[in-house]
């Protein structure tokens, strides 16, 4: 799938603006404070109804407006184009609208390529805490077989319909054999999911270790799936069965999948703990271009990436070897603020910010 235009009228500081987008690497080129990590922005937000940099969908809206809105236009591999539309407004919350009408989350994503983000903001991916990891493998399982989009749904139903009832228990109402039902349903979510992470960080490792060597990450680079619990659903009810007592006491479900980590490391240390910002960087950018690799190997949609500020710590060399990496297959968008920091290859298709009318073409 291809994003052909995005309109942002308004967002932030894009008041009237639509670009029309070309396939392989576009380059957004301009000063800081042109609007270049705004259109990024905008457009994961008419892809996704959120926004990668906060939680608040109101902070959208231009200071002293009541309305944030985005448009998308999506071409598929048959040339058939839909449009996605979100919308945050002040007094009428959001919107998230497919041809002009309301979908479901799973319906809008098959209808838009997958996307990633890499931006100073998303290290939290890397130094953050597990909660980011766990959600980010997930999005690329459902990416990667579309057939297990929801089992993080499932367990997290699961999940909260047993602390809800150990609440009631902790609280002296009903008998603890009342679990057992929710325990054989948690297990048998739990080991799904488990499988599921475990199969992506295996497909994952090499490409990560790869990209991390050619992006200058010292030192053998590694992902490591370290799940809290693991093996068969009959497995894991015995190990739930075990901590109940336990659970109760807490008023909380204290073992399964929603506590597992995602290890990154780079000749055996956490970058989470002990690499520099440059470190977690490459990490993060080693990561993304590992589940590029495996969606394409795999014939799966190239996620589109959205790269904000990606050359500022790389030197001559290795943006050559990034874009060299991001040619050829799906659709990248890069900002940068200065065009002698863009390798040749990737000024075939370039975007100058701020845009000076309202209606911009990549040139």
């Amino acid at each position: 799938m291809l994003v052909t235009a995005v309109e942002a009228r308004p967002l932030r500081s894009l008041v009237d603006v639509r670009i029309e987008l070309g396939a392989g690497i576009v380059s957004l080129i301009g000063p800081n404070g042109a609007g270049k990590t705004n259109f990024l922005e905008a457009l994961y937000f008419a892809l996704t109804g959120r926004s990668f940099r906060t939680s608040d969908r109101r902070d959208l809206i231009p200071f002293g407006g009541s309305l944030a809105r985005v448009e998308a236009v999506v071409c598929d591999a048959d040339g058939v184009e839909r449009r996605l539309l979100a919308s945050v407004s002040r007094a009428e919350g959001r919107r998230h609208l497919l041809d002009g009408s309301p979908a479901d989350p799973a319906t809008l994503a098959r209808n838009r390529p997958p996307v990633v983000v890499f931006s100073p903001d998303r290290l939290a991916l890397v130094k953050g805490p597990p909660a980011e990891r766990r959600a980010h493998l997930d999005r690329f399982v459902a990416a990667r077989w579309p057939s297990r989009s929801e089992l993080r749904r499932r367990y997290g139903q699961a999940l909260a319909q047993r602390n809800a009832l150990v609440a009631q228990l902790a609280g002296g109402l009903g008998a603890a054999t009342e679990l057992d039902v929710w325990d054989a349903a948690l297990a048998e979510a739990a080991a799904a999911l488990a499988e599921a992470r475990a199969a992506a960080v295996e497909e994952l490792s090499a490409p990560f270790a790869e990209a991390a060597g050619e992006l200058g990450l010292e030192g053998r680079a590694a992902i490591e799936y370290v799940p809290r619990a693991a093996g068969s659903a009959a497995e894991i009810l015995v190990g739930l069965t075990e901590r109940r007592d336990a659970d109760l006491r807490l008023g909380r479900t204290s073992w399964g999948p929603h506590l597992d980590e995602l290890k990154i490391a780079s000749a055996g240390r956490s970058l989470r703990r002990y690499g520099s910002q440059g470190q977690q960087r490459a990490a993060l950018l080693a990561l993304l271009f590992a589940e590029r690799d495996a969606l394409l190997e795999a014939r799966r949609a190239p996620p589109l990436l959205l790269l904000d500020d990606v050359m500022s710590e790389l030197d001559p060399e290795r943006r050559e070897r990034l874009v060299e990496r991001l040619d050829g297959a799906g659709q990248v968008l890069i900002t940068t603020t200065t065009e002698e920091s863009v390798p040749g290859r990737a000024k075939r298709s370039v975007v100058r910010m701020p845009i000076a009318v309202p209606h911009a073409a990549a040139a």
